[in-house]
């Protein structure tokens, strides 16, 4: 499933259905399939997903700390191998930077 978030403010941004589902629960939304960020909203938004990349760059710091400690930072996935939060985050970030800059909603599903 893809999403599709809206603005009048930006170009549309599509993510892939788990990618999205993720990042709407980190920002508080109970409905993951059609909803809005109001301009009211939309620090609280902000805020949460920043939140949330703070702690997952902290765990990451911790784990390659712990890799580099224990002499195993080459065996093994790394967590290099996996898109950060911070860069899966970063265009929505920016979407809702500037709709609140134009006073306008963030909506998808509709």
């Amino acid at each position: 499933m893809l999403y599709k978030f809206k603005s009048k403010a930006t170009p549309d941004l599509i993510m892939l259905g788990p990618d999205a589902q993720r990042l709407l629960k980190l920002m508080g939304s109970d409905a993951p399939s059609k909803g809005i960020f109001t301009v009211a909203q939309q620090p609280q938004v902000m805020a949460a997903l920043e939140a949330a990349i703070a702690q997952d760059e902290a765990r990451l710091a911790q784990i390659s700390t712990q890799r580099r400690l224990d002499g195993s930072e080459d065996s093994g996935a790394t967590t290099s191998d996996a898109v950060s939060l911070k860069r899966r985050a970063q265009p929505f970030l920016e979407m809702l930077r500037r709709s609140m800059a134009a006073q306008e909603d963030v909506v998808w599903g509709v």
